[in-house]
């Protein structure tokens, strides 16, 4: 790997300084040598973080942002990934996913040799002379916020955007390839999402990108925080949380959060799936505390729970988890699909300004806390025949390139407590055991404006079967 493709230089108008320039980047090219072919690749000479962005041409930098544009920062601990290997490797693609997971100590024995499905390991750096400085009151967190630093520190050749994150989330990868591409990458950009908890929010802050659901550093400003992070640290000793510093650090600078809806704290406990059955109209970027919360999937564990759920999104990531919502008037039914996910029929017309809250299965994240809880409303259905037939994903397929997704939902066994249907007779959704969705192939472009659906529902069948389109410019959907 070449420094001078790297790296843009001006050009000085003398002889001695050309030379200057020529063995400076010389001595630089044999520390990236050394650096790249080191065993354990955590510390490189701070001299190269002054260096500006890598040179591209302008055709480069005005293409669309791809998948090898983004640098991931996977931050853990050695102890806690036994169990959540799984998770990170349920959406990582080796030899295509540019990243690497920071341990806080080298694993136990038996992870390696290191498996290929996982992220490079790196083990964070020692800081431990930064903190005695600084007797720093939470030497935790100030690890991960380093790991920004850190992870600038390795090749980025053709790097946009450095999304940092941590190793018990689930990544929707294109998602964020697209969600990105919408910003000037050359620019400051701080891009994160707030908590889905009012008492979160309030506690640390309403403009932090969360990080455990991940947030992303355009170039240029993961740059200038590098340069500035141990002094920051040395700034703020007595902030306990890593995003609150990563944030407070990043307004010295003079840049504020991009809010995007779909990267998901998960700041709920117990049963999330009446949230995730209501996920709003914008792509899902990603969802953390995947150990915290109930496996999603019935019958499955957390582990099962992640590779079910990335085996339907590798189909398309532009609509999982996105809510669709039709209507059969004829027999009264008003059904609801969370792509990929789960299908709940009601046995009544209920308006979609309804449905679209999310029902109430979950917890708070703070036990014992007033209210209000969310930054969302919720809804309850106190009434259980007001309450749906419940369906989880079973199985998803396409029988051509370019043929219609299938999507199958079976009835859940057991459902969650106060969500059973009472309903009987002709048109009851009791004697229903499975729902097909049929998808478009066409990856969902359009956020903001929910897709339509039709119901196909014949009498003395047990199976329903449900078709997305698009909407009508002036379709009411109802």
């Amino acid at each position: 790997m070449s420094s001078a493709k790297k790296y843009s230089c001006c050009s000085p108008p003398k002889l001695v300084a050309v030379s200057g320039v020529i063995f400076y980047l010389s001595s630089i090219s044999f520390l990236l040598y050394n650096q790249l072919n080191s065993p354990t690749p955590n510390f490189l000479s701070p001299l190269l973080l002054n260096f500006p962005c890598p040179e591209t041409s302008k055709n480069s930098e005005n293409s669309p942002t791809e998948i090898h544009h983004l640098m991931f920062g996977l931050v853990g601990s050695a102890e806690a990934w036994k169990h959540r290997k799984s998770y990170i490797e349920s959406w990582w693609r080796p030899n295509v996913t540019r990243g690497y997971l920071y341990l806080d100590t080298t694993p136990s024995p038996e992870l390696f040799p290191w498996s290929s499905s996982s992220p490079p390991l790196r083990i964070s750096e020692d800081i431990s002379k930064l903190l005695n400085e600084t007797k720093h009151v939470a030497p935790v967190m100030a690890r991960m916020v380093h790991a920004i630093l850190e992870i600038f520190r390795q090749e980025r050749d053709g790097v946009r955007w450095f999304v940092m994150g941590d190793d018990d989330s689930i990544f929707f990868v294109d998602n964020w390839v697209n969600a990105l591409g919408k910003y000037d990458h050359t620019k400051y950009f701080y891009i994160g999402g707030q908590s889905e908890a009012i008492l979160s929010n309030v506690m640390y802050s309403f403009e932090q990108g969360f990080g455990g659901a991940g947030f992303a550093l355009s170039y240029p400003l993961a740059q200038a925080l590098a340069n500035n992070l141990e002094d920051c640290l040395r700034r703020y000793p007595n902030l306990t949380s890593a995003d609150l510093i990563t944030m407070t650090c990043i307004a010295d600078l003079g840049v504020s959060l991009t809010a995007e809806k779909g990267i998901h704290q998960v700041d709920l406990r117990t049963d999330i799936s009446g949230f995730l059955s209501s996920h709003p109209q914008v792509p899902l970027m990603s969802l953390h505390h995947f150990d915290v919360v109930n496996p999603i999937f019935p019958l499955k564990n957390r582990s099962q729970s992640a590779i079910h759920l990335m085996k339907v999104a590798n189909f398309d990531q532009s609509r999982i988890m996105q809510q669709t919502i039709c209507y059969n008037k004829k027999i009264s039914w008003s059904v609801s699909i969370s792509w990929g996910y789960s299908a709940h029929i009601y046995e009544e017309i209920i308006p979609r300004s309804i449905l679209k809250r999310p029902l109430k299965t979950f917890t708070p994240w703070a036990r014992n806390s007033t209210g209000p809880h969310y930054m969302f409303k919720t809804r309850e259905s106190k009434d259980p025949c007001e309450a749906p037939t419940i369906f989880y994903l079973d199985n998803v397929e396409q029988i051509s390139p370019n043929s219609e997704i299938i999507t199958s939902y079976v009835r859940a066994a057991i459902a969650p407590p106060g969500l059973s249907s009472c309903s009987s007779g002709e048109n009851s959704s009791k004697h229903i055991i499975k729902i097909h969705v049929f998808s478009p192939a066409t990856k969902r472009i359009e956020t903001g404006r929910s897709e339509c659906c039709n119901i196909d529902k014949q009498v003395g069948r047990d199976i329903v079967k449900v078709k997305i389109r698009s909407c009508a410019e002036d379709e009411i959907i109802r």
